[in-house]
């Protein structure tokens, strides 16, 4: 379920709100490399510390750990929720920006690479040298194909067929 920034921001502090709103469409864009490296670490590191106070106070409810602050565990959940979803955010701009990166590098390797093969001109295969003859001649079988003849085969194959139609009528 997603959060909308209204909510998002009455959850956070203002510190923590100009992070979240940061990972949003028109600033992401803005960021480069590093800062988008540095507001993810930030943002880890949030939902960390958010991820493990909503376990505690889960065990402090069971009756596990001991009491640590008010508020109640679904409140550290949502909390824990924001920062994981402008998290994602930032993931997916990263992820890009790398895409575009190596788009732009394949791109400049493929023009390098048209270049040079340009500028090498075309080559000159060498001559094949010596070839092959003519090869062997095909040399026809002395062995007769059917020792039966033709005639005897022929009537064989009628009788048969004659013998069948007797039994079918």
């Amino acid at each position: 379920m997603s959060i909308n920034n209204r909510r998002e921001l009455s959850l956070l502090n203002h510190e923590e709100g100009e992070l979240v709103r940061a990972s949003h469409h028109p600033a992401i864009a803005q960021l480069d490399s590093k800062d988008l490296a540095e507001t993810r670490k930030r943002l880890r590191d949030m939902r960390d510390k958010e991820r493990t106070l909503a376990r505690q106070k889960v065990r402090q409810v069971r009756g596990k750990g001991e009491p640590r602050g008010s508020g109640t565990a679904e409140h550290l959940q949502e909390r824990k929720q924001v920062f994981a979803s402008a998290l994602k955010r930032v993931n997916k701009q990263a992820h890009r920006m790398a895409v575009e990166d190596a788009r732009a590098a394949h791109i400049e390797a493929s023009k390098k690479a048209l270049a040079m093969r340009r500028a090498a001109g075309a080559s000159s295969h060498p001559a094949p040298g010596k070839t092959a003859g003519e090869g062997m001649n095909p040399v026809a079988s002395k062995k007769a194909l059917s020792k039966v003849s033709p005639a005897k085969i022929g009537s064989v194959s009628q009788a048969t067929k004659n013998a069948q139609a007797k039994r079918d009528n």
